[in-house]
């Protein structure tokens, strides 16, 4: 069944676009909240889970563990390298990546197998003050 585009699903999208990096449905939920949006949160998780199916947004786990969501630049699989510090994300293709997720399949005798691949760490900016911060403290 097809879904039918509502405005809060077109607000979510929109502010979800207007966010720097990755955000979980709470940060979101708390942005339309200041916006006086009147939109819950179940409201934010539906349109999030379906914006993510439908290829609008990215969706992957913390290092928490907790769902946080991006609105999506490219198309079709790929992968991300995502800033702990400050949220900054690049796309990236990973080749290596995914003859080793094919072969390690095949070698278990797995097929038609899908894969998720983000690299979490500090960006330059962010492995800079961390560097800093190291040296004024010792």
């Amino acid at each position: 069944m097809a879904q039918r585009n509502t405005w809060q699903r077109d607000r979510v999208r929109a502010a979800l676009a207007d966010s720097q990096g990755f955000v979980s449905a709470q940060e979101l939920h708390a942005m339309l909240r200041a916006d006086n949006t009147g939109i819950g949160l179940a409201t934010v998780y539906r349109a999030l889970s379906t914006l993510a199916a439908s290829g609008e947004a990215d969706q992957l786990q913390s290092p928490d563990g907790e769902a946080i969501y991006r609105a999506c630049t490219s198309t079709g699989h790929h992968h991300h390298l995502i800033c702990r510090g400050c949220g900054l994300t690049v796309e990236i293709q990973a080749d290596d990546v995914e003859a080793w997720a094919r072969r390690t399949a095949a070698t278990h005798g797995f097929t038609h197998a899908q894969h998720i691949v983000d690299i979490f760490g500090l960006c330059p900016d962010c492995s800079a003050k961390a560097a800093a911060e190291d040296s004024d403290a010792g």
